[in-house]
């Protein structure tokens, strides 16, 4: 059987009604996955696929949009079914027209968002590991955020960093800063937040007048590290912000701890796409420690 015939063959499973993938193309460019929409007369699928082994990363992604849909706050692309054939194994979402979003759509956004953010947890971290962009995210729990945020996030990422051949000064800088973690985070007591845990602009459009979010790497941790990453590719409106700041202000020493938060995910693209990002991990590692006076 063909793996778009196992693939239909299982979205008529879970949803009881029949499907037929009678057509098949190629959806948006993804720099991580392939993307495919199938459809019939009646009904479409978004599916995200890969090679076989990457059937773990794809379960976690639903089980994390099943926990963010199940909050009845922000709105996210809903999983259907996931699974692997010989050739393949894939994530099936309910297609969605997405376009831009507007102003009162990022109004919408910021107060979802921050309804998220009251989600809590006894623990920071999350029951499974799961992704950030293909980069294993580990999600032990910890009662601690400062040494959470400094193993699982930041030692985590210089470690692999020093797999892919990154030593010398951002090894020497990291493991610097890492030390220095507890200080740049003294007297700040984040309760665990369900975070989307990926929230950059591509992940974040709009369907129906209604903002939308998909591709997350949920866990409970900041809230903080979402507004963070938000400003760290730009993309989000003043409006969005604004929201925010209103439903959920945000403390004092946030200007700081958005770099410490935004260079595990300036590490994490070093892993992923390579040297353009090394100067500006150290440079975000310079300031962070001239901070603490080192």
């Amino acid at each position: 059987m063909a793996s778009w015939d196992v693939v239909a063959q299982q979205i008529s499973q879970v949803t009881g009604k029949p499907f037929m993938a009678r057509n098949v193309r190629r959806a948006r460019v993804s720099a991580l996955n392939r993307t495919t929409m199938l459809s019939d007369d009646s009904e479409s699928y978004f599916i995200k696929h890969n090679d076989p082994d990457f059937i773990e990363m794809f379960r976690a992604e639903a089980l994390g949009l099943h926990e963010i849909a199940s909050t009845l706050t922000v709105r996210v692309a809903r999983p259907v079914c996931w699974g692997a054939t010989d050739e393949m194994s894939y994530l099936v979402l309910r297609y969605l027209e997405l376009s831009p979003r507007t102003p009162s759509d990022d109004i919408e956004l910021g107060r979802t968002l921050a309804a998220l953010h009251t989600r809590h947890s006894p623990y920071f971290g999350w029951y499974r590991d799961n992704n950030i962009g293909t980069s294993p995210q580990i999600n032990t729990p910890h009662a601690d955020w400062a040494a959470f945020f400094r193993e699982r996030r930041l030692i985590f990422q210089l470690d692999l960093a020093a797999r892919n051949g990154y030593g010398g000064a951002l090894q020497e800088l990291g493991h610097k800063l890492a030390e220095t973690v507890p200080a740049l985070l003294a007297g700040h007591k984040p309760t665990p937040s369900l975070l989307h845990g990926d929230l950059w602009a591509g992940n974040c459009a709009a369907n129906g007048q209604r903002p939308i979010l998909f591709d997350p790497a949920v866990y409970y941790g900041d809230r903080e590290a979402d507004l963070a990453m938000t400003e760290l590719f730009g993309g989000f409106s003043q409006a969005f912000y604004a929201a925010y700041e209103e439903a959920a202000p945000l403390e004092t020493g946030y200007r700081v701890r958005k770099t410490l938060y935004n260079l595990y995910h300036v590490l994490n693209h070093l892993n992923l796409a390579g040297e353009s990002y090394l100067g500006q991990a150290q440079r975000m590692m310079a300031q962070l420690l001239a901070e603490v006076g080192h």
